[in-house]
């Protein structure tokens, strides 16, 4: 009896060690299985920190191009400004032409009108001789002086006027001259 007894007393403690090792099992698993649910959290922030990474990369480069495509829309507004106030200036240069122009004509008809005068004058002076003439009775002979006379007048006036309108193309030539230096400043400038 007393083996008996021994033996189901060893039993009892082999059955209470197979118990404990399988409660350590069983701790075991629930701890891996604790590791695993880590893990997964672990692996779940990763991901989202790699999401919240991505979104920040991509929000960056819309922000980038946001940035470029303004700066390119403000320059191109620029140039289109740019291109309205050459268009301005070659405006007021082609008004500036035409009024010199229009100054040129009226100078020439002025200077039409002066000729038209003078010969008025000298119509009037031929009369004025002619009626003296009359009056004095003079030879043909001091007729043909007053002739010869009135011809070297008139030759001198004609020379006069050549040389007027020599300097009047000469003032033009330099007025055009300067209104063309005037414009390649303006374009070095810009």
């Amino acid at each position: 009896r007393e083996r008996e007894s021994e033996r189901t007393r060893e039993r009892e403690r082999e059955n209470e060690r197979e118990n404990e090792r399988e409660r350590e099992r069983e701790r075991e698993r629930e701890q891996e299985k604790e590791n695993e649910r880590e893990r997964e959290n672990e692996r779940e922030r990763t991901s989202e920190r790699e999401r919240e990474r991505a979104r920040e990369k991509e929000n960056e480069r819309e922000r980038k191009k946001r940035e470029r495509e303004g700066k390119q829309k403000q320059e191109r507004e620029q140039e289109r400004e740019n291109e309205r106030e050459r268009e301005r200036e070659r405006a007021r240069e082609r008004e500036r032409a035409r009024e010199r122009e229009r100054e040129r004509t009226r100078e020439r008809e002025r200077e039409r009108e002066r000729e038209r005068e003078r010969e008025r004058e000298r119509e009037r002076e031929r009369a004025r001789e002619k009626k003296q003439e009359r009056e004095r009775g003079k030879t043909k002979t001091r007729e043909r002086e007053r002739e010869r006379a009135r011809e070297r007048e008139n030759e001198r006036e004609r020379k006069r006027e050549r040389e007027n309108e020599r300097e009047r193309k000469r003032g033009e030539r330099k007025r055009g001259e300067s209104a063309r230096e005037r414009a390649r400043e303006r374009e070095r400038e810009r």
